[in-house]
């Protein structure tokens, strides 16, 4: 049975949205299904992470089953001779994430984009290329989310916190309710979870304020101790600077009450895609912010979808949208059907500028892409 029949689509279609993407120079590719674990547990969020299909090889090493392509492809474009860029992939098949209402076995299709300097015009056409695959599906008028981690990241880099706490911010950028805790956290309040934590936060306790070599050398020894030479591929060494980071967190922050605020109005803008540049232009004004940079960025990339077709009115920005795999960097996207009868995007994609280097490409790679949910589309189709 092929992936579309298992999704309940037709077929026709199926070819139909591949052969759209080869007219826009996307080569099909088929990743294996069977990929090394520690890529995954080390680039993807929490909530992949926790949803993986773990196995092993006959040599020891960790496998899992795809649970999504980006990565994946990205590894194919890396391991070809003599490989190009730019370069552009599409795929079909299923990926796999546990999950409560089924097999965890889920079909999806759709491209990616690595090497192309014209940012802005690359994001405004992957964009367009999933809105145009959905209208092959019968799907139109749907509505489209946007996000830019990049001005977050940005206005992170403009306030005067400490790097741990720039990092930890960053990193839950998208987890709305974790991320509001950690800024209240990092403002002096309570965490929502506090109560649970006071016993594992004994160790991070002692090791707050103290000399960083000589509990780095703590840890170290305590994990030589107990015979652990590495966990999830990191060294001891790794394994006790993240300790110390966890420690610094767990005391929480004074005298950071402005950055809490400024934060907390950023992440409370909302706009459609006309409107965002000057809701976001006077939020800067407001509070006192160099966003010039990823603002024109902003609206350079309005400007390409609106020249493609692709009314900024129609877009919703907010400011707090930030999707859940950690690779993403820049600006992201989900579509969604308007009915309201299925949860969750249809489509979901966005720009990943560090991950091919991070899966060993000797230079930074600017890179774009989008998945395609076919069974949430197959159930938006016939509703």
């Amino acid at each position: 049975m092929t992936t579309a029949q298992t999704a309940g689509m037709d077929p026709a279609q199926i070819e139909a949205v591949l052969e759209l993407f080869g007219t826009q120079g996307h080569d099909l590719v088929s990743p294996p299904i069977l990929q090394p674990a520690d890529v995954f547990l080390d680039l993807t969020g929490e909530d992949i992470r926790r949803r993986l299909f773990l196995t092993s090889g006959t040599d020891g090493i960790d496998l899992c089953l795809r649970p999504d392509f980006t990565i994946p492809v990205c590894r194919h474009h890396l391991a070809r001779d003599h490989a190009k860029l730019p370069a552009a992939y599409c795929y079909n098949g299923p990926v796999f994430r546990q999950r409560p209402d089924g097999l965890g076995e889920i079909p999806q299709l759709g491209a990616e984009s690595l090497g192309r300097t014209d940012t802005a015009q690359a994001d405004a056409d992957l964009l367009a290329l999933s809105v145009r695959a959905l209208e092959i599906f019968g799907l139109d008028g749907c509505s489209i989310r946007i996000g830019d981690e990049t001005l977050f990241a940005a206005i992170l880099e403009g306030l005067d916190l400490p790097s741990v706490w720039r990092r930890r911010l960053r990193d839950l950028f998208g987890e709305t309710d974790r991320l509001a805790d950690a800024i209240g956290r990092m403002a002096g309040g309570a965490s929502s979870d506090d109560d649970s934590r006071d016993v594992r936060l004994g160790f991070l306790s002692a090791l707050e304020g103290a000399d960083p070599e000589a509990a780095h050398a703590v840890v170290e020894d305590l994990l030589s101790i107990a015979g652990i030479s590495a966990v999830g591929g990191r060294t001891p060494g790794e394994i006790a600077d993240r300790f110390l980071e966890q420690a610094a967190l767990a005391s929480g922050a004074r005298g950071h009450d402005k950055a809490a605020e400024t934060l907390r109005a950023y992440l409370a803008l909302k706009a459609d895609g006309a409107m965002a540049p000057k809701v976001l232009r006077d939020f800067s004004r407001d509070f006192g912010l160099g966003l010039d940079t990823p603002l024109a960025a902003f609206e350079q990339r309005l400007a390409a979808l609106d020249a493609g077709g692709i009314d900024p009115a129609r877009l919703s920005f907010a400011a707090e949208f930030g999707r859940r795999l950690d690779y993403y960097s820049g600006f992201v996207f989900e579509i969604h059907a308007t009915s309201g009868t299925v949860e969750g995007p249809l489509v979901g994609g966005g720009r990943y500028d560090k991950l091919v280097t991070l899966l060993g490409a000797e230079q930074d790679v600017p890179a774009i892409g989008f998945s395609m949910w076919l069974d949430r589309i197959a159930k938006s189709a016939k509703g």
